[in-house]
């Protein structure tokens, strides 16, 4: 018998060893199982932000279905990867991770393809279980069919049974094991080296290091988390669907406790950060992806996308807008139907109406776009009014060119800015003018051909046959 005293291992460092190898057949998808997308992010990214959100110090992905496009995805230099060449169960995938993980470390096992689990649970996983101890997660299920139940002996693990390798009496217990545990490097080395096959799959069980532990002496402990959807496998689209709501309800829920409102929290998405001031309202079916920040007072008005943006105080973005990688400042209103494109940059009171698009454009204090409008590659300055279907012709076919709108100018409707040009502060362009020399400062031009009716001209019609 061999046990480690709880002095060896005190202040140890922590392996958060990942089991991302498999084929995920039922996925039904050429992308590998743990790329599947969940909140606009792969299920592995939703591990790896645990672990990190853990400190350790050392963290391993084990991989194999889709290997390369795996490793791809998470380029980071901290990782350490393994590869399980063959699929022969979680404990022959455990083998491939071990020769590299530092001995004096606790090793904690997780699953790339159980992503809602919190670093929450984990830690109390980890510092609830004393350092020379093996630990396992459970939940308690209503119908456990088709997992391994935990067996107990008064109140620590004895060992864990698979379902197809367990008795009547076995398969009548509700408390499952979740795969998640945490046990001292140095001896899961050791237990997996004696691991065998001899089961209904032929497979090596990493489970059957817990009745290695128990053999020798070491106490095994069960702790609960908290809902069976926290530890949820995603196996399937089906699964897919069901944690992505999970996600979603709990990242509204954080939002609404710090204050943020919503129209309907079921149908709101968020798709990576979404940071909120006070007082802020969001409506039904709106998309959040990327970082973005909503300053105090800004609403969110049915159907938006919003990307990797900044919005400023008190900004209203009304229905069926999409804008993405673009910042704004105080009091703004956008929409609706309006497009906002990366680079796009409103000042203060700016409103850009319905079916206006801008992009890569500032746009100063007070200034309007309200109609129909295209602005793009433009320098518009404060207090500018610009009409309907005014365009700015920034792209000759190879290469793009800046408009230069001063403060206070008045842009009719119909007008066409072929860049590069500048209409001075203060000038007036008349309705239905091509503009492609600059404009003084404080004065009207005009470009229009003479009207004309042209006697005898019939419009083409189809020939009979």
């Amino acid at each position: 018998m061999r046990r480690l005293r709880i002095k060896e291992l005190a202040g140890l460092g922590l392996s958060a060893i990942i089991l991302a190898a498999g084929q995920g057949t039922r996925m039904r998808s050429d992308l590998p199982k743990v790329l599947q997308p969940l909140a606009g992010r792969p299920l592995l990214g939703h591990v790896l932000d645990c672990a990190a959100a853990l400190t350790a110090d050392d963290v391993c992905v084990v991989y194999g279905h889709g290997g390369e496009a795996v490793r791809e995805a998470f380029p980071q230099d901290s990782l350490r990867w393994a590869l399980q060449a063959e699929q022969l169960g979680t404990g022959h995938a455990m083998q491939q991770a071990m020769p590299g993980t530092p001995d004096d470390n606790r090793v904690l096992v997780l699953f790339g393809d159980v992503p809602l689990l919190t670093p929450t649970t984990c830690r109390r996983l980890v510092d609830g279980t004393p350092p020379a101890d093996v630990a396992v997660l459970s939940v308690d299920m209503d119908d456990p069919t088709g997992y391994g139940r935990i067996i107990r002996d008064g109140g620590s693990v004895n060992r864990i049974v698979e379902e197809k390798d367990a008795s009547p009496a076995e398969r009548a217990v509700a408390e499952i094991n979740t795969g998640v545990m945490v046990c001292p490097a140095s001896e899961m080395k050791r237990w997996l080296d004696n691991l065998g096959n001899d089961n209904a799959q032929g497979e090596y069980y990493l489970t059957d290091v817990v009745a290695m532990a128990v053999s020798d002496g070491v106490t095994v402990h069960g702790i609960k988390a908290g809902t069976w959807t926290e530890v949820m496998g995603i196996n399937d689209k089906k699964q897919l669907a069901e944690a992505e709501r999970a996600l979603q309800a709990r990242l509204v829920d954080e939002l609404m406790k710090q204050g943020v409102g919503f129209a309907d929290p079921a149908r709101v998405d968020i798709r990576g950060e979404l940071k909120c001031g006070k007082d802020v309202f969001i409506d039904v079916n709106a998309v959040f992806e990327g970082n973005v920040e909503l300053g105090d007072g800004t609403t969110i008005e049915s159907n938006n996308l919003v990307r990797d943006s900044k919005l400023g105080p008190r900004t209203l973005v009304h229905s069926n807008c999409h804008i993405e990688g673009a910042t704004t400042g105080n009091d703004c209103e956008i929409g609706p139907f309006a497009r906002l494109r990366p680079g796009a940059e409103l000042a203060n009171d700016v409103k850009v109406g319905n079916f206006v698009e801008v992009k890569k454009s500032t746009v100063a204090d007070g200034s309007k776009v309200n109609h129909l409008t295209y602005i793009g590659d433009a320098e518009i300055g404060a207090g500018v009014n610009v009409g309907a279907g005014t365009i700015t012709c920034n792209y000759d076919g190879v290469n793009k060119f800046k408009t230069t709108i001063g403060d206070g100018a008045f842009i009719g409707s119909g007008v066409e800015l072929v860049a590069p040009v500048k209409v001075g502060a203060g000038s007036t362009v008349g309705a239905g003018s091509t503009i492609s020399k600059d404009v003084p400062e404080n004065q009207l031009v005009l470009e229009r051909s003479r009207q004309k009716v042209v006697p005898g001209w019939q419009r083409p019609a189809k020939k009979d046959k």
